[in-house]
């Protein structure tokens, strides 16, 4: 995290070997090989993200194996943007198969497609998930990096005009949220951890973490869902914490549809399809 936060330091980040490249999207490929699951770090996953307790691993479990892996990925110079002023904007995974208790697997993560916005860039960052020469998981994490001179994304979002339902279920997310899950995940990004140091970065308050949001989300349907799917999100406001929030899903032939949205205000944090 402190690799992370340097090259937001005035002076400091214009530092050979701080600074990052700009332009390209790096030929990195990062590998964990053999990764095996924690009872004990699995239980405090299901306690803080609500998942029940099942023979085979939450459909987002697999991203915490590959953080530190997403880490040195961002924080290695020939990224094409420092990681603080980064937004996780979307996220996509496909899990081909459930994954057992017990399995081992290996993790591969990397760049690519460094792309247009209309208020900046986007890139992604792949991670793929491996038992033997089988393809069990696969995630890519959108990444949106504020800046002039932006131009119309290249594609169309796949959740482009979805709206999140509105629902009944309601969620009271207390202010050591971001703590908790930071505690589990690996992420300690300052934005999440407390008041001040989110002032720090320009919120008023801390935030919660998006992939909480999103796992959350799919505790509250994992009866729902299917062996084999597709997950998509959009993060689309941050949570504030404390607070309490909304969860609705509406489900149809073609799948899920579910979002987070703000208890007293009309706003969105969060909008979601699960695809068969």
């Amino acid at each position: 995290m402190l690799k992370a936060a340097l090259p937001a330091l005035p002076v400091v980040g214009s530092l050979p070997g701080v600074k990052h490249a700009s332009g390209t999207v790096p030929d990195l490929v990062l590998e964990r090989r053999g990764v095996g699951t924690d009872p004990a770090h699995l239980e405090r996953y299901l306690e803080v993200c609500a998942f029940p307790r099942a023979e085979h691993l939450p459909v987002t479990y697999p991203h915490m194996a590959a953080f530190g892996l997403h880490m040195a990925l961002m924080t290695d110079t020939s990224f094409p943007f420092a990681p603080m002023g980064l937004v996780h904007l979307r996220n996509r995974i496909t899990q081909h198969r459930p994954i057992g208790l017990d399995e081992t697997f290996d993790v591969s993560v990397h760049a690519a497609d460094l792309r247009p916005h209309p208020k900046g860039r986007l890139v992604d960052v792949l991670t793929t998930v491996t038992v033997g020469d089988e393809v069990v998981w696969d995630e890519t994490m959108t990444l949106f990096s504020r800046g002039r001179g932006g131009d119309a994304e290249t594609s169309t979002p796949v959740l482009d005009g979805v709206e999140a339902p509105r629902g009944v279920v309601h969620w009271r997310l207390a202010g050591n949220l971001g703590r908790r899950y930071g505690a589990v995940s690996g992420d300690r990004n300052p934005i999440h951890l407390y008041p001040v140091t989110a002032k720090a970065f320009g919120f008023p308050t801390n935030i919660a973490h998006g992939m909480w949001t999103k796992a959350r989300s799919l505790a509250a349907l994992q009866n729902r869902l299917p062996d084999a799917f597709t997950v998509d999100v959009e993060f689309k406001k941050p949570v504030l914490l404390p607070t309490t929030v909304v969860f609705g899903s509406d489900a149809s032939d073609d799948g899920i549809v579910f979002g987070v949205r703000a208890q007293k205000k009309d706003v969105t944090h969060l909008v979601g399809r699960v695809s068969h």
